[in-house]
């Protein structure tokens, strides 16, 4: 017995030993180190923590390139967030200087060479959030580990600025905004420059984001200045023609935070703000009101981008050309409106108390207000029309979170795949559903029974949760990871996710205008797991019956 140990031990050590690793990387800035952890035979990865992309921001101005440093950096530390506000908007936390990325190298017997890449832009509605994600007992939900270990590629996470620092705009060219996309897009340029050094392909760049990130990741493939930088994207959950995604109304909100740092309203006012204090100017953004049917959550996120003339020339739905070549998945989860919906209506979470039809109404008129007073009637009708005489308050509450997860995210979704298909040269276009059921739904749990997969749900499952904490998940779970990696990384290496390094349980067929079709991902899927037009009623309903009413004169 402890021959085998020794011989094990041995074994083990020669291994670790083999396996390649990338040591000092040159790179535009200067010397870097990272760490190599082993994860077995042969088998590691070379993970480079908070390099920067770009220098320390000037307020409400553009990205500016690093200058560099002398000797090797250690890239041995995450990077602090980008200043924001906390959950309860009571105080800021995070630092301006913030334009760090993150990468994740695996490798083998020989030191990687032309490795895919897959750049990961974060969620948090534009006002929130980091290239690592939350972090429990130092699991951050954002490694990449997993990703690069499973796919063979390489994974980069990016920070870029968010909430008033990356978002303030007046609407026109004396506060253009949108300075968190051009941090992303500083950080697409760097990677394009720099990857090689580590391993990887800059002509093979995947976006892919959740969320706010997957709408940055779709702005991103529809600005003129990352053409023939990109080759692909995935939108998880956010496209850039979602009704939050754009600011309709910026110079008001820009108006108001003057106000309340104490600036000019006039002429003076941008050179006033760029005066401010970060901490204070992110504090001014606070006050956006808890949501109610009346006043929906989605509606009341006042930062986030705008067009500019210069990133995003036009509106986003005209924009599609410019993403003609690049390969596109987008999908949402089926309860993706569950957890925002549970905000405006709180009986709607609630296993105890009714929820009125009323308050279905009331959010579908405040959805529906640009439509004319006979929308929400129209509307209601549509979302009824299978409801037995008395429905149940399942089926009230279910309608509810139908509603929400029709307009926040499944039907701006639909348009984005019509509008890539329907512009698309050589790029491919590919929809997904996600269908799993929350692990929060149950009789003993806090979720309705009912409920599928909710907003965020796919995160820990496309960054391989079930493998690096086993117990909190069943073998469903690790296959229904798998599933996702092996879908991500094969569309990452050659634009077809059906094609690549890993098995599939399902071909996906590609999204065509006849037919529709999407894959439905869970965790028990076979070549059956293939639907057709995504609730193709309700996204008529949003895009032609509503919008063909005639409007109050």
């Amino acid at each position: 017995m402890d021959q085998l140990k020794i011989l094990f031990a041995v074994v083990l050590s020669l291994a670790t030993a083999s396996a390649a690793t990338l040591g000092v990387v040159q790179t535009e800035g200067g010397s870097v180190q990272g760490q190599n952890i082993p994860l077995g035979l042969f088998r590691s990865v070379d993970v480079f923590k908070g390099i920067p992309f770009a220098a320390k921001p000037e307020m409400l101005e553009k990205p500016q390139p690093h200058p560099g440093w002398s000797g090797i950096l250690k890239a041995i530390k995450f990077a602090p967030r980008c200043m924001q506000m906390n959950m309860l908007q009571t105080s800021s936390f995070g630092s301006e200087d913030c334009l760090y990325l993150n990468i994740w190298v695996p490798q083998g017997r020989q030191v990687s060479s032309d490795l895919p890449v897959m750049i990961w832009f974060y969620g948090g509605g534009f006002m929130s959030g980091g290239s690592m994600g939350p972090n429990f007992l130092n699991n951050y939900l954002y490694s990449g580990q997993e990703i690069a270990d499973r796919g063979n590629v390489i994974v980069v996470s990016v920070g870029y600025r968010v909430g008033t620092l990356g978002f303030l705009s007046t609407g026109d060219s004396d506060l253009p905004g949108n300075f968190g996309l051009w941090d992303q897009h500083a950080a697409i340029t760097w990677v394009h420059r720099n990857i090689r050094s580590f391993g990887g392909d800059p002509e093979n760049i995947t976006l892919f984001g959740e969320s706010a990130g997957g709408a940055s990741v779709s702005f991103q493939s529809l600005s003129p200045h990352n053409k023939g930088l990109v080759r692909r994207a995935i939108s998880q959950s956010g496209v850039a023609v979602c009704p939050w995604a754009m600011s309709k109304n910026p110079r008001k909100v820009a108006l108001e935070v003057a106000e309340k740092v104490g600036c000019p309203t006039d002429e003076r006012m941008v050179a006033c703000l760029k005066s401010i204090d970060a901490k204070t100017l992110t504090m001014a953004a606070a006050g956006v009101e808890q949501g109610s049917p009346d006043y929906p959550v989605v509606l009341n996120l006042l930062l986030s981008p705008v067009v500019d003339g210069d990133f995003l020339p036009d509106h986003p739905a005209n924009l599609f050309q410019n993403a003609a070549d690049i390969d596109y998945i987008v999908g949402v989860n089926n309860m993706d409106g569950h957890h925002f919906t549970v905000q405006d209506i709180p009986s709607l979470g609630n296993k105890t108390k009714e929820t009125p039809v009323e308050d279905l109404k009331r959010l579908l008129a405040s959805y529906s207000k640009e439509f004319g007073k006979d929308s929400t009637d129209v509307a209601f009708a549509e979302y009824s029309s299978d409801w037995e005489s008395s429905p149940s308050q399942d089926t009230i509450k279910r309608t509810g979170v139908d509603i929400g997860t029709d307009y926040i995210f499944l039907v701006p979704a639909q348009i984005a795949l019509y509008l890539h298909a329907e512009n698309a040269k050589s790029g491919c276009t590919f929809s997904y559903l996600l269908s799993e059921p929350s692990m929060l739904a149950g009789p003993d749990k806090p979720y309705h029974d009912w409920v599928g997969s909710d907003h965020a749900d796919d995160l820990q499952f496309v960054f391989g949760k079930p493998f690096t904490t086993p117990k909190a998940y069943g073998d469903r779970h690790r296959d229904l990871s798998a599933y996702m990696i092996a879908y991500w990384t094969n569309f990452a290496r050659t634009g077809d996710p059906n094609q690549g390094n890993l098995k599939v349980p399902a071909v996906w067929p590609e999204f065509t205008l006849p037919g529709q079709p999407f894959l439905d991902i869970h965790g028990k899927m076979n070549e059956s797991s293939i639907g057709q037009e995504m609730r193709l009623r309700f996204v008529r309903l949003w895009t032609s019956v509503l919008p063909s009413l005639p409007t109050d004169v």
